[in-house]
């Protein structure tokens, strides 16, 4: 039920939050981006012996050099690091990397742990790591929280021997998935200096993946020895793709204008969001027109022009564009949101009922979009559905992590909903979450 799936959630997910309990973090959650990282880390996962369907691997909205695990589904990796990486296989090693301490069990044997020695936390402060899942604003932003720093020294930080058997199984990985394993000696190379400063200069990765010359001197001889393998042409245009768009969002609109001058569509994307972020929409939406005209078929690049004219107020276009994006990618439920968000824009009685039957799919596909509970709310309560459109808002702060909030309208669902049913059991799911101790 409601309650099982958010503690579930929780022990997945707190190590992932920063020692300083004043520090947050948050998802960049775009479907572009997910897709391509899924691209690189299927290889990688195989070898592994791990479900490519059951591994996601996440952005974290954070320049900060680091990746971690926090559960056996989940491979997180910062936005800073991403950028940093000059090749797909360098990403590729750090998949290979984390991907190691799930198939080591090192992350299994620690929640266990942490299970046991925080059974006096309130269901209230667990449940608010959920919200590290729930994404929105623009460019797909998670909602920031943050952690005490005791969880995260016991979750987050591997110790040297769990770093060395992880590099040794990475290394296998990566030559069975024809991935160069001399990637991973220069990704280390970009830590290397880190080991020498005080930790509170060091990036995070280096406090959470302690390095030392023996593993650098072993993972250099496995290199020098192993087999090259050359680049994979698919893997290094979704590495391209990913950064492209990330650095698109994240950059400086003349930084990204400055460097994206090539012929590609990658370039010609980049553009497209550096112009609408400089609120140069008519170039953007040109740009973009351009790009789906030679990609017809690429259901991503029509979701971002889905983005920019929705962005623009151009409500009927964006949801044209949104779906043609949903009929290539039926089952994206990032796409699926936004062509209801679209479709709730135009706010008419046709348009409402089809953004209410879009966004529960959405939300079927993945429940831990705190965009989707707010706009099927809205998408509920236009339709007349008070106690749904109630019910959605306490899932919403639920997910959140504010437990007063999501009992308070919990509580108004109860009364609104039919007694016995399966929206009013979910609210009471959600009023027995806010009374656990």
């Amino acid at each position: 039920m409601f309650k099982t799936y958010l503690k579930a959630i929780f022990l997945s997910i707190f190590c992932a939050l920063n020692a300083s309990a004043a520090h947050s973090v948050s998802l960049l959650r775009d479907p572009d981006i997910e897709y391509g990282l899924q691209q690189l880390a299927e290889p990688i996962l195989r070898a592994a012996n791990l479900n490519s369907d059951d591994v996601k691997v996440w952005i974290v909205n954070d320049m900060g050099l680091n990746a971690f695990i926090i559960d056996n589904k989940h491979i997180f990796v910062h936005a800073g690091l991403v950028l940093q990486l000059k090749t797909a296989a360098q990403l590729q090693s750090v998949i290979a990397h984390e991907a190691a301490h799930i198939t080591n069990g090192h992350i299994s044997r620690r929640l266990a742990n942490v299970q046991r020695a925080n059974r006096a936390i309130s269901f209230g402060v667990l449940v608010a790591a959920a919200a590290v899942l729930a994404g929105h604003t623009d460019a797909g932003l998670g909602l920031a929280l943050g952690a005490p720093g005791s969880i995260n020294r016991v979750l987050l930080a591997h110790t040297r021997i769990e770093e060395s058997a992880a590099d040794q199984s990475a290394l296998r990985f990566m030559n069975a998935a024809k991935v160069d394993p001399a990637a991973m000696v220069e990704v280390f190379e970009l830590f290397i200096g880190q080991s020498n400063l005080s930790e509170e200069h060091q990036d995070p990765y280096t406090r959470s993946h302690p390095l030392n010359r023996d593993r650098i001197r072993t993972i250099n001889a496995y290199a020098a020895n192993a087999p090259s393998h050359r680049p994979d042409a698919k893997q290094a245009y979704w590495f391209s793709r990913i950064q492209g768009k990330l650095s698109g969002f994240l950059r400086a609109p003349q930084w990204t204008l400055r460097r994206a001058t090539g012929s590609s569509d990658v370039d010609l994307m980049r553009r497209a969001i550096a112009e609408h972020r400089s609120g140069r929409r008519g170039t953007a939406k040109k740009n973009m027109a351009q790009l789906v005209e030679a990609h017809p078929n690429d259901a991503f690049y029509r979701e971002l022009q889905g983005q920019i004219l929705l962005e623009s107020r151009e409500f009927s276009a964006a949801t044209k564009a949104y779906a043609r994006a949903a009929q290539l990618a039926p089952n994206n439920a990032l796409i699926l949101g936004g062509y209801g968000r679209s479709l709730l824009a135009q706010n008419t009685k046709t348009s409402n009922a089809q953004a209410l039957k879009i966004l529960q799919k959405a939300r079927n596909l993945d429940n831990r979009d705190a965009r989707i509970l707010r706009d099927i709310g809205t998408a509920f309560a236009r339709s007349g559905q008070q106690g749904q459109a109630v019910l959605a808002i306490a899932e919403r702060y639920a997910l959140q992590g504010n437990m007063q909030n999501a009992a308070i309208q919990a509580k108004r669902a109860e009364d609104l909903l039919p007694r016995g049913s399966a929206a009013w059991q979910r609210a009471q799911d959600i009023l027995d979450a806010a009374k656990t101790p």
